[in-house]
C-alpha cells in the first residue's frame, strides 16, 4: 500500500523536473538573443555600439571553453580518439559559425526577429537529412516544411513592411540567421551519423574546448584587449557575453542532455517551440517591433515544424 502511494508522487516529481528543465532551457536559450544585444549595444541603443559582433561571439565561445577545461580529461577517457576530429568539426558547425552569424545578424535586426528565425532549425535538420544523409521523407513531412518556410516568408514580409517596404535594407542580415540554422541542421545530422555512440556530454566538453584557442585569437585580432575594458559600458557588454557563453552555451547544453535523458529526444526537441516566444518577450520589453503579424508568422512556422516532426516520429 505504501508503494502504491509513493509511486504517483515519484511520477509527479519526475514530471515537475522534466517541465522545469523545459521552461529553464526555453528561458536561457530564448534570452540569448537579448544577451547578444547587450554585448553589442549600450542600453540596447543601436546608435551606441560597444563590442563588435566578432568580439561578442568570441567572448561567448572563450567563456564556454574555459568552463569545460576541468572536465576535459574525463571526457577524453570516455571518447574514442578516432572521433576527436568529428567532435571538433561538430564544435565548428554547431557552435563556432552560428555564434558569429547570429551576432552579425543582430547588429542590424531585432533579437525577437532573430529568435523567430532560429526556430527554423528542425526544418533544416530534415531537409539536410533528406538531401545528404539519404533519409526517407514523406510527402506529409515536406508539406510541414513548406508551411514552416511559408511562415518564415511571412515574418520576412512583415518586418520588411514595418520598415517602410521601400527596400530590403537591414532585413538582408536575417539571412545570417538562416545560414546559422543550416549549420545547426548539418551538425545534428553529422552527430547522429558518426557520433551516435559517443557520450553526449563528452562531445560538448571537447567541442567547446577545441574552440577556445581560435576564439582567443579572434578576440586578439579584433583588438578586444586594447579596449578600455574598465569603463562601465565595456564591463556590461563583456559580462553579457560571458553569461551568454557560460549559461547560454555550456550550462544550457548540460541541461539539454539532462532533459534528453529524463524525457527523451522528442520531448527535448519541443524546446524549439519555447525559445522564440522568450525572444519575443525580450523584444517587447526592449521596445522592438513585436506585433500580432509577427506572432502569426511565428505560429505558422511552428505549426509546420509540428507537422514535419510528428510525421518523422511516426516513421521511427
Amino acid at each position: 500500500m505504501a508503494f502504491c502511494t509513493f509511486a504517483p508522487v515519484m511520477k509527479t516529481n519526475q514530471a515537475l523536473i522534466k517541465w522545469g528543465l523545459f521552461v529553464l532551457l526555453s528561458f536561457i536559450w530564448g534570452s540569448s538573443f537579448e544577451l547578444m544585444k547587450l554585448g553589442l549595444f549600450e542600453n540596447h541603443d543601436l546608435s551606441k555600439p560597444v563590442l563588435s559582433s566578432w568580439q561578442v561571439a568570441a567572448l561567448r565561445l572563450v567563456s564556454a571553453g574555459l568552463v569545460v577545461i576541468p572536465f576535459i580529461h574525463i571526457s577524453l577517457k570516455k571518447t574514442d580518439r578516432s572521433q576527436l576530429g568529428y567532435i571538433a568539426l561538430s564544435g565548428i558547425l554547431g557552435s563556432f559559425f552560428p555564434a558569429f552569424l547570429f551576432t552579425i545578424a543582430e547588429t542590424k535586426i531585432d533579437g525577437a526577429f532573430a529568435g523567430t528565425l532560429n526556430s527554423l532549425t528542425p526544418v533544416f535538420v530534415i531537409i539536410i537529412a533528406s538531401l545528404f544523409f539519404r533519409k526517407k521523407i514523406t510527402v506529409r513531412t515536406y508539406g510541414g516544411i513548406a508551411i514552416a518556410l511559408l511562415g518564415s516568408v511571412l515574418v520576412f514580409y512583415f518586418n520588411w513592411k514595418d520598415r517602410g517596404g521601400s527596400s530590403l535594407g537591414n532585413i538582408n542580415f536575417a539571412w545570417f540567421c538562416i545560414l546559422a540554422t543550416v549549420f545547426y541542421g548539418l551538425n545534428v545530422n553529422m552527430v547522429n551519423k558518426v557520433l551516435a555512440g559517443t557520450n553526449p556530454v563528452a562531445i560538448g566538453v571537447i567541442a567547446f574546448a577545441s574552440l577556445l584557442i581560435p576564439s582567443l585569437i579572434a578576440l586578439y585580432l579584433t583588438g578586444y584587449f586594447n579596449l578600455p575594458l574598465g569603463e562601465a559600458k565595456y564591463v556590461t557588454a563583456t559580462l553579457a557575453s560571458v553569461v551568454l557563453g557560460v549559461f547560454g552555451t555550456t550550462i544550457a547544453s548540460v541541461l539539454f542532455y539532462m532533459l534528453v535523458q529524463k524525457a527523451g529526444y522528442l520531448f527535448a526537441s519541443m524546446v524549439t517551440y519555447g525559445i522564440p516566444f522568450i525572444a519575443q518577450f525580450w523584444g517587447w520589453m526592449n521596445n522592438e517591433k513585436v506585433d500580432m503579424y509577427s506572432i502569426l508568422g511565428l505560429l505558422v512556422i511552428l505549426g509546420g515544424i509540428y507537422i514535419a516532426t510528428r510525421v518523422k516520429k511516426e516513421e521511427q
